[in-house]
């Protein structure tokens, strides 16, 4: 167990090194343990990629499974009621949910289990999907445009909206037009730059950064306007574009997602971040009312 845990560590982190850190482990215990897999499988797992290591074809498919039995000796010993568990679960959550959303479901979580260890990812969110379908995640909200395939369950819509300070969208130097963005992709930069160029609106790039408090910080700077939800908007930015000035931008939907065989303990933090999303999310107004409950038909 110990082996195959330092696998699946390690994979998740994308450090082998790191892995020895966060397990209280030695350089030289992963590597035998590696080393020890490796040679109980017959096959090379591993394989050197610079200065760290990668999964070959076999190593992918034996990380599956590590992380089914893995999960598996979690369970059993939380429900046997061990004194001493290593048992992990996995959420993902984007940044803008970092200030209520989280805090309020680890505290949920945490009365209910209070020695599963929990590892909070803030990856960009065209990222959190596949971290969940591969199982890196056992459970996540992400951001998905409006009617797209069915995958998760949608939780609510949120209206996407023109922000900035109040003097920038006073002295707004709309050709071109100057735009905070997230790195590239992201829905929200995506469905900025499709309402401009339909509607013939020049603009260019002030600012681009994968981090949303660096948005905030460049639009109290002054630098421009940026899209996002109401949701987690601070005080001193408004939206901007009401006077028709502004192309109308879409609704973006909200989705709870779950890995495709998760366990019991990470479903009931599934399930407690859904239901503190909906209380947190539709309950600050100005968003439109939630989907049905019901689990999507091809869910992932």
């Amino acid at each position: 167990m110990d082996a195959l845990r330092t696998v699946v560590v390690g994979t998740d982190l994308g450090s082998f090194s790191r892995a020895a850190v966060q397990l209280g482990r030695s350089q030289s215990a992963v590597s035998m343990h590696l080393k020890k897999l490796e040679q109980q499988t017959g096959t090379v797992l591993f394989r050197r990629s610079g200065r760290g290591l990668v999964p070959t074809e076999a190593g992918e498919a034996f990380i599956a499974y590590a992380r089914r039995i893995v999960a598996l000796n979690d369970e059993a010993a939380l429900s046997m009621g061990a004194a001493a568990t290593t048992a992990s679960v996995r959420l993902g959550v984007p940044q803008d949910f970092f200030d209520d959303v989280m805090p309020a479901t680890l505290r949920t979580f945490s009365e209910e289990y209070d020695t599963v260890h929990v590892d909070i990812r803030a990856g960009e969110n065209h990222s959190i999907a596949e971290d969940v379908r591969s199982g890196r995640l056992d459970a996540a909200i992400a951001f998905y445009p409006e009617g797209s395939p069915a995958e998760g369950e949608t939780l609510c819509r949120l209206p996407m909206r023109w922000l900035a300070t109040a003097d920038t969208i006073a002295n707004l130097q709309r050709d071109p037009l100057p735009l905070v963005l997230f790195n590239h992709p992201c829905l929200f930069r995506q469905a900025a730059l499709a309402a401009l160029d339909a509607s013939r609106m020049r603009w260019r790039a002030a600012l681009t950064t994968p981090s949303l408090p660096a948005i905030w910080s460049a639009l109290r700077s002054g630098l421009g306007i940026a899209v996002r939800t109401d949701h987690a908007r601070p005080d001193d930015i408004v939206c901007a574009g009401n006077d028709g000035t502004l192309p109308q931008l879409p609704s973006i939907e909200l989705r709870l997602l779950r890995r495709p065989d998760i366990g019991p303990v990470a479903d009931r933090l599934a399930q407690i971040l859904r239901l503190e999303t909906l209380d947190k999310v539709t309950a600050g107004g100005g968003n439109e009312q939630p989907h049905s409950p019901a689990r999507a038909a091809a869910s992932i």
